[in-house]
């Protein structure tokens, strides 16, 4: 998972670096979304993304969808994960600040749920 997407408007500002929030780091324990056994039956399957606001502290302040998979139950499924998520919280210059990441949820039927 790439956590470099969607660095915000904040990412130029100031002359301190920026790092944008981050979701791909395997201690953050997140779980994947639960494919909905309706959608599973259907043979749904798509991408999902989500712009996220994450606070200094790494949680979701906001979620929003930015591209829908096209199917309703699983766009709810990534937004139902996504806002108990943990993030590691974008940074200027080693200080935790707000800040923006765009998250994609795929929904494969042969492999994994995966971002």
């Amino acid at each position: 998972m790439s956590s470099r997407a969607g660095a915000g408007p904040s990412a130029g500002a100031g002359s301190a670096a920026y790092s944008p929030p981050g979701f791909g780091a395997s201690y953050l324990h997140n779980p994947k979304p639960s494919y909905p056994l309706m959608a599973r039956r259907r043979g749904l399957e798509g991408v999902v993304r989500l712009d996220v606001r994450v606070s200094a502290e790494g949680i979701p302040t906001g979620v929003k969808i930015r591209e829908s998979s096209g199917h309703e139950s699983l766009d709810e499924a990534a937004l139902i994960a996504v806002w108990h998520w943990r993030f590691s919280p974008a940074r200027r210059g080693g200080e935790p600040v707000e800040g923006t990441v765009v998250v994609p949820v795929r929904f494969n039927l042969e492999g994994d749920i995966g971002g």
